[in-house]
């Protein structure tokens, strides 16, 4: 996937499969998405079992899940797909913003949780930010829940953990906090999108997350607002 290739030639769309019991819905977000032409939707799914068939076949570079599915809901499906090899980035979007909904997409892996009556091109952006690594929330569900998130956890120990990564790792995990894509990371610091990559991937595993939004939580706990 190729969003910008900075020479005008026409960027390669962002594959997206989406999981939602509502064939109706996803009908209506095949067509909001994909109405700019630089996102298409390349599988949908109405089950959890259905949802990992489609991204086994197609690979795509964003999965969007809804919560509410019949048998696996969206949030073990978040698991399983945790689960795969070469696993793409998911983001949940549903009509829901219950807080328990919210806290358990994020501790299944999900990047970011967004909501269906979101403005259309908002929609659009999240999803080339997921695709180019970065964590999306819903600004109405930030500003209720990320305070509460923020709360939660041994802040010693978080501070602990975020003052033995090296200083390049703290630069790259600030910048992550900030809602930072990998391209944007690089920029900012010189380095290869390829490098950043790498530096995200030592930063979770050393903080112990499971994905960006986590890390980024880490970080706002542990400094106290955001790591500089």
């Amino acid at each position: 996937m190729r969003i910008d290739d900075g020479a005008g030639t026409a960027a390669e769309p962002v594959r997206v499969v989406l999981a939602d019991d509502e064939a109706v819905l996803r009908r209506g977000l095949r067509v909001l998405l994909e109405t700019a032409g630089t996102v298409r939707v390349v599988g949908e799914a109405g089950t959890a079992d259905e949802m990992l068939s489609e991204v086994r076949a197609h690979r795509p570079d964003v999965v969007l899940v809804d919560v509410q599915m019949p048998g696996k809901d969206g949030i073990e499906a978040l698991r399983d797909l945790a689960a795969l090899p070469d696993a793409p980035v998911a983001a949940v979007l549903t009509t829901f913003d219950l807080d328990d909904y919210v806290a358990g997409a994020l501790r299944s892996g999900a990047h970011g949780f967004l909501l269906k009556d979101a403005d259309p091109q908002v929609l659009v952006r999240a999803v080339h930010d997921l695709a180019a690594g970065g964590a999306v929330l819903d600004p109405r569900v930030a500003a209720r829940l990320l305070p509460k998130l923020r709360a939660v956890g041994d802040r010693d120990h978080e501070h602990r953990l975020v003052r033995a990564l090296s200083a390049r790792e703290q630069q790259v995990l600030g910048l992550l906090a900030d809602g930072r894509a990998n391209a944007d990371i690089g920029d900012r610091l010189g380095l290869t999108e390829a490098t950043v990559k790498s530096y995200v991937s030592t930063v979770l595993t050393k903080l112990g997350a499971q994905n960006r939004v986590q890390a980024a939580l880490i970080a706002q706990r542990a400094a106290g607002g955001g790591v500089r």
